[in-house]
């Protein structure tokens, strides 16, 4: 509980406990039943009470913007202890009960959302405070903004490692529970890649960065949750606007309901009873305030935002999170996504060079590629690359390269790639990538290079399809034969295969003209050749452990350690989060409306307003917290 919850629960019971001893020195008959002193007395916990939403709703009438609710809990109370005034009655109690079970409903909302935000204030604990730079043969501590690409750092045991980087020296293992939302640590060695927000748990790293601390993977997902809130949802644009239609429509019924039949009464010759119709009026106010929406809906997907972050799920915006709770069908990019990425040479065929000479020049003609099969060569090699020998070299994305070698003209790539270039390639039986050599425009041999499919990754489809969606889809630029092999094995319902990433575009194109009104088209990469095809679909998500910043950047949703497993996960997450917001709207709006109504007939008092007001809204504030508890989704 932070310091202005605890002043505000000060409030209440202080306020509570005035009524209460007030209440028996006026039995006791030690305090007037009328009267200046009774007045005096009753206005110190009213003040107490209802000092800020006074000051809140007298500046929304200098702002011309006074139809809210602080509005309409002043005007109900003020003309409540008018009323009692006027009537010489003394009751003041029920104008100050008002305002305090109305501060109650407050101070469950702001401890509801207090909740919400420790679950997101979690997350931000990952921001380093300090890096650890080598200079002048000493460790410093600095700024992490200070830190340039390509600088040596030191990660200690029990320090954040604040900037993206390789592994120099050392080996340990990693505390990603803040990332991931899973507890497993994660063992890193010389070599491989250590991303910012892990917490070091055992043996000194040195670290060389690949990132400045503003593109680094800390600074990225801090800045998604940061600005989640911003991007709304549909449903609360419908209830922002419907507040700012519904609260200026019910001042209005009020003030007819104050004035109307008293005018109407005296026109047919009968008492005009104006105090009864005032005090109706005020009642209905009282009944009419719009809390239990206005406060409850943000808070329902602000609470499944904050659920699905602990659980390493990074939802931009309530927008996406409900689009994902109408996702029908789910497209996925293959390698990084549904396997591993960890690609290796398991043959070389009709090839006239040694193995070792074929993978030399295919090495070094892949040398300046990023892919994970150019990589894959080169490890298969496994001796250092003279880059003299290399000159001339082009990359065409989803076909192959072009190098000269030693003077001769080498091209490295897929069967599309050798009929681009009037080469006649050999056809191979074997299930893999297959990567086509050629030298001088000879065709001399090829490499099969196979990739690992990720543990969860059959389950993944599998919870798929048991959460209603209906149609799962693979796009890759392997053959056929892999991507029907990996279609069978994973249970996924259609493949294509062969693309480049313009035709990706294209084949989600054809699947989102072809699915149904109201159906969503959810699509999963991690590459950069990913990006446009995660803005175009309905829901773009990323795997954000390994997926490259292109990918998470263009994406909507971010999944934190590129587990498939978590996209049923989030789907299960949005779909929980709607229906916690259509229970709260359909319940509020009914119970509102049916108190209104039995206010204005007379049939219900200023304390049936007060539960309708304040009661719903602490019905909704509790259902809405239950968006916090996805672990067993």
């Amino acid at each position: 509980m932070n310091k202005k919850q605890k002043k505000k629960l000060i409030r209440i019971l202080v306020t509570a406990a005035l009524m209460a001893i007030f209440h028996l020195l006026g039995n006791a008959s030690l305090l007037p039943e009328t009267g200046a002193i009774r007045f005096a007395a009753y206005m110190i916990p009213y003040l107490i009470i209802g000092h800020d939403i006074l000051r809140k709703a007298w500046k929304g009438i200098r702002n011309r913007q006074m139809f809210d609710e602080a509005f309409l809990m002043a005007v109900a109370t003020i003309g409540a202890i008018l009323l009692a005034l006027c009537s010489g009655s003394g009751d003041y109690l029920e104008a100050i009960a008002v305002m305090l079970l109305y501060q109650v409903g407050e101070w469950f909302q702001s401890y509801a959302v207090g909740k919400s935000r420790r679950n997101i204030s979690e997350l931000m604990d990952i921001r380093p405070d300090y890096a650890n730079i080598e200079r002048d043969g000493t460790w410093e501590k600095v700024d992490p903004d200070e830190v340039e690409i390509g600088s040596m750092i030191i990660v200690r045991p029990g320090e954040k490692v604040p900037i993206d980087g390789i592994v120099e020296e050392g080996t340990s293992t990693l505390n990603t529970a803040a990332l991931t939302g899973e507890s497993l640590p994660r063992d890193i060695k010389v070599g491989e890649e250590i991303i910012s927000g892990c917490i070091n748990e055992s043996g000194v790293l040195k670290i060389r960065t690949t990132k400045e601390f503003g593109d680094s993977t800390v600074s990225q997902i801090l800045d998604l949750v940061e600005n989640a809130s911003s991007r709304k949802s549909k449903s609360e644009d419908f209830i922002t606007r419907f507040a700012r239609i519904y609260t200026p429509a019910v001042v209005y019924a009020a003030i007819a309901l104050a004035f109307l039949p008293p005018l109407a009464s005296l026109l047919m010759g009968n008492a005009a009873r104006w105090n009864e119709w005032i005090y109706r009026a005020l009642t209905f106010l009282v009944a009419s305030c719009p809390c239990a929406l206005v406060v409850s809906i943000p808070l329902s997907f602000f609470a499944g935002i904050g659920g699905a972050s602990h659980a390493g799920i990074l939802v931009k915006g309530s927008n996406y999170l409900e689009l994902l709770s109408r996702t029908k069908i789910v497209v996925f990019d293959k390698t990084g996504t549904l396997t591993q990425g960890v690609f290796e040479v398991t043959g070389i065929h009709h090839s006239e060079l040694s193995d070792e000479e074929l993978l030399e020049y295919a090495a070094l003609a892949e040398s300046g590629s990023s892919h994970p099969i150019s990589r894959s060569i080169q490890k298969a090699y496994g001796k250092p690359l003279d880059l003299s020998r290399i000159s001339d070299m082009k990359e065409i994305s989803g076909e192959g390269v072009t190098a000269t070698v030693d003077g001769r003209q080498i091209a490295v790539g897929n069967d599309k790639w050798m009929a681009a270039l009037g080469i006649d390639d050999i056809k191979c039986h074997s299930v893999g990538t297959i990567v086509h050599l050629a030298i001088d425009g000879q065709y001399a041999g090829h490499i099969v290079i196979s990739d690992r499919e990720k543990p969860h990754s059959r389950e993944a489809i599998r919870r798929l399809k048991a959460s209603g969606v209906r149609k799962t889809v693979m796009l890759t630029g392997d053959s056929k034969a892999v991507a029907d092999q990996v279609c069978a094995s994973l249970g996924i319902d259609q493949a294509y295969s062969q693309l480049l990433p313009a035709d990706k575009v294209a084949r989600v194109e054809e699947l989102l003209n072809a699915k149904s009104d109201g159906e969503m088209l959810a699509f999963v990469g991690d590459g950069i050749n990913d990006a446009p095809v995660l803005r175009r679909a309905d829901i773009g998500i990323a795997m954000g452990a390994m997926g490259s910043d292109a990918a998470i950047e263009a994406a909507d949703i971010v999944l934190m350690d590129d587990d498939p497993l978590k996209i049923a996960k989030a789907i299960r997450i949005s779909r929980k989060s709607l229906r916690i917001v259509y229970q709260n709207i359909v319940c509020s709006i009914t119970i509102k409306l049916l108190c209104l109504a039995l206010v204005a007939v007379g049939l219900a008092n200023m304390w049936i307003a007060v539960f309708a007001d304040v009661g719903v809204m602490i019905l909704a504030v509790l259902n809405a917290i239950r968006a916090l508890f996805v672990k067993n989704l």
